[in-house]
């Protein structure tokens, strides 16, 4: 991402609607008017659209759908300390690519954007399907150095957090099933995979990624996923602009990250769970290695275990597992 370009759509969208004059775009820049024309017509092969008026100078009135780096860098510009950011047009996996950044050194915060993957990586050593049809899938990289037992409390406060924005920025209602599942009206949108580096009973590098189905349509995944799948586009009934939405994206989890580490987010996840979990009073099985235990979800405990309300009325918490909701009874023949 060269700086310049960077510069030029952050004074873009700093004007909003008003054309920004090219002769102050060229003063912050130190370069010529000339050079500043030459970048637009750059841009403009990009996918950009500006609307030249004479004596005011130049309107951004259309961007690309598909990621560009330097317009999300330009949408977080404004940021104190804007992350380290990567973006490729296609990788393996943001998660692959997080640990292989780690390896050289990298500077944290960190995030890692693709157009697609090859081999997306979910829990349990699932393959997440990446199709390059607009959908956004990232990875977040930190070195926070906190204890073990914060992992789970983590992926869930980054979940509901991932919640608030897609409801505030999409006006849809979105839901996060334990442990890492966005759903919207019941079926997936998107899924969350945390991974961390453990030292001496502290976390050295911690790995949250992100693949979230944006704009793409249903059709695009294998078939055997249609029926349980949405995209937010296919939800809000209109196509999400995703750069702004990666860069919201960015931001708001770069700020709950912050609110962790201090944490001073534990009455803010309390409101959160309560709005946006999609399990409680809803009857679930939860299957772990050959057993499955079926019950009534009541909630999550102070560490983020799902707690099951057994038919015995007993409840039994659990760390991890794989959880569905139950199918209600088959209406009876008439």
């Amino acid at each position: 991402m060269a700086q310049t370009e960077i510069t030029i759509l952050r004074e873009l969208l700093a004007g909003e609607a008003r054309p920004v004059s090219g002769a102050r775009i060229a003063k912050k820049l130190g370069i010529s008017r000339v050079a500043v024309w030459m970048q637009l017509q750059k841009l403009t092969k990009q996918g950009f659209v500006f609307e030249a008026a004479r004596s005011l100078g130049y309107r951004l009135v259309g961007t690309p759908p598909e990621l560009h780096p330097g317009l999300v860098a330009a949408y977080l510009s404004g940021r104190p300390r804007p992350p380290h950011l990567v973006c490729l047009d296609t990788v393996d996996s943001t998660n692959s690519e997080a640990e292989r950044q780690l390896a050289v050194g990298s500077a944290v915060p960190l995030v890692i954007l693709a157009r697609t993957q090859t081999a997306g990586r979910g829990r349990r050593g699932r393959t997440w399907h990446s199709p390059a049809s607009g959908n956004l899938y990232c990875t977040f990289v930190f070195r926070p150095k906190l204890e073990p037992v914060h992992l789970q409390d983590f992926t869930l406060w980054m979940g509901l957090n991932v919640c608030e924005l897609i409801s505030n920025f999409c006006k849809i209602d979105p839901g996060l099933k334990w442990p890492n599942d966005l759903l919207l009206s019941g079926r997936k949108a998107g899924g969350m995979l945390t991974e961390a580096r453990i030292d001496a009973d502290e976390i050295h590098d911690l790995v949250f990624g992100l693949g979230l189905n944006l704009n793409g349509g249903t059709a695009d995944l294998p078939r055997e996923l249609q029926p349980t799948a949405i995209s937010l586009a296919e939800a809000a009934g209109a196509p999400v602009d995703l750069n702004r939405f990666a860069a919201a994206l960015i931001g708001r989890v770069l700020g709950a990250y912050d609110t962790f580490l201090d944490g001073e987010y534990r009455d803010k996840f309390a409101d959160l769970w309560q709005r946006y979990d999609v399990l409680r009073g809803r009857p679930v099985s939860v299957v772990q290695g050959t057993r499955t235990v079926a019950g009534t979800a009541t909630g999550i405990d102070a560490e983020g275990s799902l707690i099951v309300r057994l038919p015995s009325g007993r409840s039994e918490r659990f760390r991890a597992g794989e959880v569905t909701l139950a199918r209600p009874p088959a209406a009876p023949a008439p």
